[in-house]
């Protein structure tokens, strides 16, 4: 794919209206409330993969409405504490096995991968997590477009709050020092960080790669591939509800939570990115409202910076703690 969005110089100063609905505070406070009432229903049962010098487990925790949210958890083994990252799935991704991310523990961090909710089935990885809280409207195939009529009921509301119960959950895990978590994602996951890094209490450091769900009124104008497809059919053909999805989206926004962020963060766009348009990534970005630092790939589709990526995260984030 060659380049297809603004010009670099354009990019760098692109910051798009918010839009952020006069209820954006009080929408999460009550989202956020509601699921705290539920205990945390913290428990893990010890893998069976043969690890000598990690110990992985199998989590489980209270998400949304109680429901229950599966992950795996995977430390440096000994004693002590050390530092957290959780980490959050790219669409359509799952859990699958804790030999898919020796990367953090090999490196002295613990990491909690989260399931996403109703996800995990058709991608290399499986998942584990359910959601069973569905549609009240109809929705094209996928997730985003599910419930997208009202915010209460919208799919991604449920998965920012199982992200935020997320980061509860790793704290009260063994050997995690609760001072220091981070949290990290790529695509929808780079979405679900940086929510978590606006709603979640505390989190220390956030890395958000290629973010998907960012300024999605201009996502949907310059891309059509999924998962945008998705809610490009979706206006197209229920046009009378178009301008209401559009509002609803604002508050799941990622260019909104960004603005609602401070904790240090770094970023990566793509400049070839169709899945993900690099105008959106920086409309987030340009947002942001805390410390950040970018890394631009300007010949990477959507797989942005890959493995180079992963051992840049690990830099800045080893250079922090």
């Amino acid at each position: 794919m060659p380049l297809f969005d603004l010009p670099q110089a354009a990019l760098e100063a692109y910051l798009p209206d918010r839009r952020e609905p006069h209820d954006w505070d009080a929408f999460w406070q009550r989202t956020l409330a509601d699921s705290r009432r539920n205990p945390l229903d913290l428990a893990t049962t010890r893998h069976t993969v043969a690890l000598s010098a990690v110990d992985a487990h199998e989590v489980t925790f209270s998400g949304f409405g109680g429901h229950p949210v599966s992950g795996l958890f995977l430390r440096p083994g000994g004693t002590g504490t050390v530092p957290a990252v959780v980490q959050f799935l790219g669409y359509g991704d799952g859990t699958g096995s804790p030999l898919d991310w020796l990367a953090w523990p090999a490196a002295g961090f613990a990491t909690l991968v989260m399931d996403t909710r109703g996800q995990g089935a058709r991608a290399r990885r499986a998942g584990r997590t359910g959601d069973p809280e569905g549609s009240a409207s109809p929705h094209v195939e996928g997730f985003l477009t599910q419930g997208v009529l009202d915010p209460d009921d919208y799919y991604y509301r449920r998965v920012f709050t199982d992200a935020v119960r997320a980061v509860d959950a790793v704290r009260a895990l063994p050997g995690v020092d609760a001072a220091r978590v981070a949290v990290q994602g790529t695509s929808q996951g780079g979405a679900i960080a940086l929510a978590a890094s606006a709603l979640a209490d505390d989190v220390a450091a956030a890395m958000v790669n290629v973010p998907f769900l960012c300024d999605v009124r201009r996502a949907i104008e310059v891309t059509d591939t999924a998962p945008y497809a998705e809610l490009l059919a979706f206006v197209r053909t229920r046009r009378h509800d178009a301008q209401r999805a559009l509002e609803v989206l604002a508050y799941f926004d990622g260019i909104t939570m960004a603005a609602h962020s401070t904790v240090p963060a770094l970023f990566s766009i793509a400049l070839m990115d169709d899945i993900c348009p690099p105008s959106t990534g920086y409309a987030a970005y340009n947002h942001y409202a805390g410390p950040k630092e970018l890394v631009v790939y300007p010949y990477n589709m959507h797989e942005g910076g890959g493995a180079h990526h992963d051992e840049a995260q690990l830099a800045w984030l080893t250079g922090r703690w």
